[in-house]
């Protein structure tokens, strides 16, 4: 475990190799799962107001999804998460021309429109923050339909916390990634 600030990471973020090989998965992890991606509460507001922005990036099966259970839902358990077409993939995410699963939200960003990449929990994948009261937990999730990239991080060298430097960085600052860094490279000495 790596303790820095109110956060304890698993030595998995450090030690596990993983670089998405989107061409092979295709996106898995946009269907895969009981729900939609997870979002912070500060995200909702935000939903709301890029919405008409990232509609012509998305689907006509993700945007009727969207208008008709809202542009997020809201669980058994009080926490929200994208909105899924058939309980099966994110509404906002539209397939390419290759079959691959693609973040409309992350394309209209990419293009200017809108100042948001994308939900964190996305961007942050394959970690998973699990928040208590005085803490995060930072933990790397292990998932099958992931193999391939943990194939080519191992085959490249790129632990995950290398992979997911930028979302990392967004999510906990510079100097917080920059003393995780430290904290790793110190361990291996």
């Amino acid at each position: 475990m790596i303790l820095i600030e109110d956060t304890c990471i698993s030595d998995d973020v450090a030690e596990k190799f993983f670089v998405c090989d989107i061409e092979k998965c295709k996106g898995a992890c946009c269907v895969e799962g009981d729900l939609g991606a997870p979002l912070e509460d500060v995200e909702l507001p935000i939903l709301e107001e890029i919405y008409e922005k990232i509609k012509p990036y998305l689907s006509p099966e993700g945007i009727k999804a969207i208008e008709e259970q809202g542009k997020y839902i809201k669980d058994w358990e009080g926490d929200y998460s994208t909105t899924t077409i058939d309980e099966k993939e994110c509404a906002y995410a539209v397939y390419d021309k290759k079959g691959i699963l693609q973040c409309g939200i992350e394309q209209a960003y990419n293009d200017g429109v809108i100042d948001f990449k994308k939900p964190i929990s996305c961007h942050l994948y394959p970690i998973r923050i699990t928040k208590y009261e005085s803490y995060h937990a930072i933990n790397y999730d292990r998932w099958s339909i992931c193999s391939d990239a943990c194939t080519l991080g191992d085959k490249l060298g790129v632990e995950v916390y290398k992979f997911l430097k930028e979302p990392l960085i967004r999510a906990y600052g510079e100097n917080w990634y920059n003393q995780l860094v430290k904290e790793i490279e110190d361990a291996k000495l």
